[in-house]
């Protein structure tokens, strides 16, 4: 198998293991999974009403569906810095990722 099989292989799995955890956060607590996945609630609806086809189908996709949230130097700083107030670090990044707007479809 070569590197780029290996990556696209990679990305399935990421895929999958992503929607299967997005749809469990949202139907668990969706304020909560909409919130810690940065989603509007049009695709918090979508996502939680996926058949395991139609994930499964999603998840084969050669482009990663999640996103990486963590889009500026403040953000990650506040998640990577060791701190001996680790509740006061923690509480600066969810201030920070509650300022992004969701993602919704274009």
């Amino acid at each position: 198998m070569d590197r780029s099989s290996e990556t696209l292989d990679s990305i399935r799995e990421i895929n999958l293991s992503y929607l299967m955890l997005a749809q469990r956060m949202l139907r668990e607590d969706k304020p909560v999974g909409m919130f810690r996945l940065g989603l509007s609630s049009e695709l918090a609806d979508l996502l939680s009403g996926l058949s395991l086809a139609q994930i499964v189908k999603l998840a084969t996709s050669d482009q990663l569906l999640c996103l990486f949230r963590f889009d500026d130097h403040a953000m990650l700083s506040a998640l990577t810095q060791t701190t001996r107030h680790a509740d006061v670090a923690a509480t600066h990044a969810a201030i920070l990722l509650a300022g992004q707007p969701a993602v919704q479809f274009a």
